[in-house]
């Protein structure tokens, strides 16, 4: 599995949200406390950035619609998305944020 430094712990803000690019991949970080999730950064239903949404408890809800989407599963949890978004590997290696695109366990 191989993971690229993307940003670091501290660009994302304590309880939010920043779009990062892995590759060509749109993928969304969302931070609580030393925990670090990531999904990929385009809404299932309408294909816009969820990193532009809200995070609340453990959901990401898309700003267009509302949408909210399980960090950990990439499963939606509410309407109108059916559809669930990839989720990636991290790794947080210091201060660096790692991400994995690779479907490996």
């Amino acid at each position: 599995m191989t993971f690229e430094k993307v940003c670091k712990l501290t660009d994302i803000p304590e309880g939010g949200v920043i779009g990062v690019e892995v590759g060509e991949t749109p993928v969304a970080l969302v931070r609580r406390g030393s925990e670090v999730n990531a999904l990929h950064d385009v809404c299932s239903h309408a294909e816009v950035k969820l990193s532009e949404g809200e995070v609340y408890d453990d959901s990401l809800e898309c700003w267009l619609h509302g949408s909210c989407f399980d960090l950990r599963s990439g499963k939606p949890t509410g309407p109108p998305a059916t559809k669930p978004v990839p989720v990636y590997q991290v790794k947080i290696d210091g201060d660096d944020v790692l991400v994995s695109l690779s479907k490996e366990s």
